[in-house]
């Protein structure tokens, strides 16, 4: 597919010296911004936005939620620039907010003229005032539209964020030029994160403070109807921002940067061509690979080369781009296994952050020195493992080591959940120690994570009594032991030498039959895909499958049982597009969805082993490598129907007799057929 226009012009928006954006033919078009977006149904945000990029443009929701915008409430504080995607917590970001308004009080949305695409966002308020924006990496790109230019205001508020502030500035630099700071708490209050800041204006304002602290920009000389903001950060130095000269940052105009923005966002998306399904499917589909690459943040480029490490010190980016923004308990489960997969070009530079982080002081959770807001950082061994074991470069892997090692040690075992995943890590760490030659350590490490396995396995989570089903049961965090005795899936051998294989797949099909897994939380997502070791692969498709489209009875919410349970699809397209309480997790959930939609999923992170099973379309493409020239197709054969079981899978005519393929093997090309 091709964007064949990405520009049309809308009479009346023209007129407020506005533009839209409308695609045709495009994976755009299959995008839909709004789901998940309104109360506590995935948390998520329609902002203007490249991929990897930390800017993220969006109106604030008064009140707000999590990640700042909500649908269902038209009443806003302002338009910040930057946002975590359904994190949960208190949120994070919500910095530089802008309200065109006198006032700021009363000031609405009007739903029905809201547009929001990839790279593009635009609404008219209350107030007559119409906002249009898009972004690039680090600047985001602001137009506000007023009925009247000789009333045109901007409040300013240097001190928005989502969470707790600890210091803001902003002062005039020069007639279109003002430059400010933000050191905020990042999500759940733990750490602080910098941002340095530059605002441009098209027009000269007068600056002056209000009562409320806010910042008044006023336009004497404003001859059009509208103002263009420009905000350019930096997450270095202050004296970074000089890198950029204002005749960049207004070299292109706003029209060229959305279609850029939009051309990001198509090439992305063009990775995965799906066939068959409903509408509503590869909307949903689409939207949830969309979702995928919003972070980590790409911080440094070949202008701005320095970032804040979390030692506190400044650091050059030599050899590779630095990211940041982790929410890593969640997100190596789904989403860095499948941007390594369709992104493998961005993969080795992400990889080669992670390692940074483990030579300047890793912490499991956010820092009092992070570039960009941020989460938590563990299971990042596995991560690396991950991506090492596919083929991705990571120069500094080895210089990383010793910091994992001492990560492992401090390792709490407080819990049994803290001991399953501590036994997780160990087996990763050994696995790493293997691929780098460190035979001895290799060893030392894979016995000291079957040992923490076998000492809380059969004593928490082998004998099935009536405490299972308790959310959060013995200190358990958001989960029952029913959920969390799948939680260490490289281990499954050892369970079955304890439990037995046969009662084992008993339990997991019970475990499915009472209603007891949960999707709207982490802890049990790769449960559904577990069959397939256990000799029942053909189990996995159905409850996939009913998963990912069908109405089912949801047990549990993020945090515990719902009062009542929850009866409906955990994926719809529309913006209560989750279950509640089901957060988006950065990312998480949609490269679950969009895993479970392609036919493969990464059991265990760390082995890059794809466990198989008939995708949710009739014929799915795969284009790898940075060119696009390695394909992979994922099909069923012709007599596949609704009904029966599928009875093997063949990759190039070759019978898979595990229904597991390594992505080494798939990274080849080569067709997957799932025959019935």
């Amino acid at each position: 597919m091709k964007v064949k226009s990405f520009l049309t012009l809308s009479l009346a928006i023209l007129l407020c010296g506005t533009t839209t954006y409308a695609q045709q033919d495009s994976f755009l078009d299959k995008v839909n911004l709004y789901i998940g977006t309104a109360d506590d149904y995935g948390q998520m945000t329609p902002g203007a936005t490249v991929p990897y990029s930390q800017i993220q443009v969006c109106p604030d929701s008064k009140p707000r939620q999590h990640p700042g915008y909500d649908y269902e409430v038209p009443a806003i504080s302002g338009f910040s620039i930057n946002r975590l995607s359904g994190v949960g917590g208190s949120g994070c970001g919500g910095n530089v907010s802008l309200m065109p308004d006198l006032t700021g009080q009363d000031v609405r949305l009007l739903k029905y003229t809201e547009v929001a695409k990839p790279g593009y966002y635009s609404v008219q308020l209350s107030n007559g005032v119409w906002f249009t924006a898009t972004a690039d990496r680090r600047m985001a790109v602001e137009r506000f539209s007023f009925p009247d230019a000789k009333k045109a205001v901007l409040l300013l508020n240097p001190r928005s964020a989502f969470d707790k502030i600890f210091a803001a500035s902003f002062e005039q630099k020069s007639p279109q030029m003002g430059q400010g700071f933000a050191e905020c708490a990042n999500t759940c209050g733990r750490g602080h994160y910098l941002l340095h800041y530059r605002l441009y204006t098209s027009s000269p304002f007068v600056l002056d403070t209000i009562a409320d602290g806010r910042k008044r920009l006023t336009f004497p000389e404003l001859s059009a109807r509208y103002v263009e903001v420009r905000v350019v950060v930096s997450t270095g130095l202050a004296d970074e921002l000089d890198k950029m000269s204002e005749q960049a940052v207004w070299r292109t105009d706003f029209q060229t940067m959305a279609e850029r923005a939009q051309r990001q966002w198509e090439r992305l998306l063009s990775a995965v061509e799906v066939e068959g399904g409903t509408a509503d499917q590869q909307t949903i589909f689409y939207t949830s690979l969309y979702r995928t690459f919003h972070s980590p943040f790409q911080v440094t480029d070949r202008l701005m080369t320095q970032y804040l490490g979390t030692d506190g010190k400044m650091h050059e980016a030599k050899g590779f781009q630095y990211y940041s923004s982790w929410s890593l308990w969640d997100t190596y489960r789904t989403k860095f296994p499948l941007i390594t997969l369709l992104d493998a070009s961005r993969s080795s530079d992400i990889m080669q952050s992670l390692c940074q982080l483990y030579i300047t002081g890793k912490k499991d959770w956010s820092t009092d020195y992070e570039c960009v807001p941020t989460v938590r950082t563990e299971h990042a061994i596995a991560t690396l493992l991950d991506a090492y074991r596919q083929g991705i470069s990571i120069p500094t892997l080895r210089n990383a080591y010793p910091g994992m090692v001492k990560e492992v040690k401090r390792l709490s075992l407080k819990s049994p959940d803290q001991c399953l995943e501590a036994s997780g890590d160990f087996w990763a760490l050994g696995q790493l120690a293997e691929e780098l030659g460190m035979k001895e350590d290799a060893l030392t490490w894979a016995k000291r994570g079957e040992e923490i396995f076998d000492s809380i396995w059969p004593k928490e989570f082998q004998h099935i009594d009536e405490t299972f089903t308790k959310m959060k049961g013995n200190g358990l965090y958001q989960g029952t032991r029913w959920q969390y005795r799948w939680g260490a899936p490289m281990y499954l051998p050892r369970m079955i030498e304890m439990a037995g294989k046969k009662e084992l797949g008993e339990q997991l099909q019970r475990f499915f039959r009472e209603e007891l897994y949960n999707q709207g939380n982490e802890p049990d997502i790769h449960v559904p895909f577990l069959f397939g070791r256990l000799g029942m692969p053909q189990r996995t498709e159905s409850i996939v499958r009913s998963l990912a489209t069908e109405s089912i009875t949801h047990r549990y919410g993020g945090n515990d049982a719902y009062p009542t349970p929850f009866v409906g699809c955990a994926f719809v397209n529309q913006p209560r597009g989750y279950c509640p309480e089901m957060d988006e997790d950065d990312g998480a959930m949609s490269a679950w969805y969009v895993f479970a939609s392609i036919g493969m999923y990464p059991l265990v992170v760390g082995e890059a082993v794809y466990e198989l099973f008939p995708p949710l379309f009739d014929k799915v493409t795969l284009h790898l490598d940075a060119d696009r020239q390695t394909t992979v197709t994922i099909c069923k054969d012709e007599g596949a129907g609704s009904k029966g079981l599928v009875k093997r899978v063949t990759w190039n005519g070759k019978t898979l007799p595990d229904f597991r393929i390594s992505v080494g093997e798939l990274k080849k090309g080569g067709t997957l057929t799932f025959v019935y």
